[in-house]
């Protein structure tokens, strides 16, 4: 059982690691103060939870983990923000059971991607990695063969959420043809064109790109058999997850010459720190452009992730908002109206547990102004806007009601 009590007096605690952007700073004391502390590099796990105590909010990147033990063991900690797009560092069902709302800021580096993407584009088809590894050997590759422009050229474009609609519209402002497949029904934007089946675009796609999450059903979604469907010496870009692409068959493709050059980014394995070696088998090609994973390492990026990630924790901190939260009930109380206090009650999702929280409230002689409740699997998340002073020991009343797993209040001022 955990429990917090804190007001516009109270000062919050917040643990950033991995170097993230200043611009956190600022966002995360918009609402009410917070005390920062830094921790340069990403942790371990044990040297994380030694950090931890009495930090109620923690800001990492994509190479801190959070796993199980981490939770079980911060039981100060109230929030989780990871400030990448990613979230597979964080064992969310843990988060979730400890009373913990994790986020991110999924949206805020989709230009960067989305730049990149096309400038990859524009790279492969000029053959730019082929000649800009010959000019290291000192060879002068001045010809025009098999160099093309962009323009005219069909993009395939797997995937058409925040990243794959903006590089459509990037690309079709170029001049390329643009396609695209995605699960769900998706507004075309411009003159881009859906295709019915991902084979379908396979077969027409000059430049087939990448870009969706990683998911059991997308794991190694480009094989052998995908990559034997594409156009010969079509060319592929994967900006979007390491384990998208089958990395030996890409090999192969390549070997062959079937494929015509790739865009890879991202990697099944990647270097922990910059001081682990590099290693695949993708370096032996000159027509591949391999870069560090940095589809969204810009300055713009980080700043607007630094910005989106940490409002969604300020918010959380001081207004008790699980809005945009990737494992949490969505809920958005509001700002707290001065005279009353809110409170923030995580539960088992089990039947009547409102009415017995409502029953602790009235017995307490407090009114209702305002109540919220919302549920995700097991875990239940109700905001109740109270009227009346608060008595001695009534957080205690909220955790004695069955089912509560944490409780906290907010003061209004």
């Amino acid at each position: 059982m955990r429990t917090n009590h804190h007001g516009n007096g109270a000062v919050i605690r917040a643990l950033l690691a991995e170097n993230i952007h200043p611009d956190a700073e600022a966002a995360l004391t918009r609402f009410g103060p917070v005390m920062i502390e830094r921790l340069d590099g990403a942790p371990d796990a044990a040297a994380l939870t030694a950090r931890l105590d009495g930090v109620q909010l923690l800001g990492i990147r994509s190479r801190t983990r959070l796993p199980k033990d981490v939770f079980a063991n911060a039981p100060d900690l109230l929030a989780v923000g990871c400030f990448c797009i990613g979230v597979n560092q964080v064992d969310l069902a843990a988060a979730q059971a400890a009373g913990v709302p994790v986020f991110n800021a999924p949206f805020a580096n989709t230009r960067s991607v989305a730049e990149l993407t096309l400038a990859a584009a524009v790279m492969l088809m000029r053959g730019i990695p082929r000649k800009l590894a010959a000019i290291r050997r000192g060879e002068w590759l001045k010809s025009a063969a098999g160099s093309h422009e962009v323009r005219g050229k069909k993009l395939g474009i797997v995937g058409y959420g925040n990243i794959g609609s903006q590089l459509s519209v990037l690309a079709s402002g170029h001049g390329m043809h643009v396609y695209y497949y995605d699960i769900e029904t998706k507004l075309a934007h411009g003159n881009a064109r859906a295709m019915a089946s991902l084979d379908e675009l396979l077969a027409l796609a000059d430049i087939l790109t990448l870009h969706v999450p990683s998911t059991p059903q997308t794991r190694n979604m480009i094989r052998a058999a995908q990559l034997a469907r594409m156009k010969p010496g079509a060319f592929l870009i994967n900006h979007a997850r390491g384990d998208l692409v089958d990395i030996p068959a890409l090999t192969a493709a390549l070997e062959s010459g079937h494929i015509g050059g790739a865009a890879i980014d991202v990697f099944p394995t990647e270097p922990a720190s910059k001081d682990e070696r590099f290693e695949s088998p993708l370096l032996a090609f000159d027509n591949v452009l391999l870069t560090p994973h940095i589809g969204g390492s810009t300055e713009e990026a980080q700043a607007a992730i630094g910005e989106d990630a940490a409002v969604k924790l300020a918010r959380y901190v001081f207004e008790g908002s699980t809005g945009k939260a990737v494992n949490f009930p969505q809920l958005e109380p509001g700002p707290l109206a001065p005279g009353r206090a809110r409170l923030l009650s995580i539960h088992v999702n089990a039947p009547g547990y409102l009415s017995h929280l409502n029953e602790a409230i009235s017995g307490a002689g407090l009114n209702v102004a305002a109540q919220h409740l919302q549920t995700q699997g097991q875990t239940g998340y109700a905001a109740a806007d109270l009227e009346g002073g608060l008595p001695d020991g009534f957080l205690a009343r909220v955790q004695a009601v069955p089912g509560t797993l944490r409780a906290r209040l907010l003061n209004g001022g």
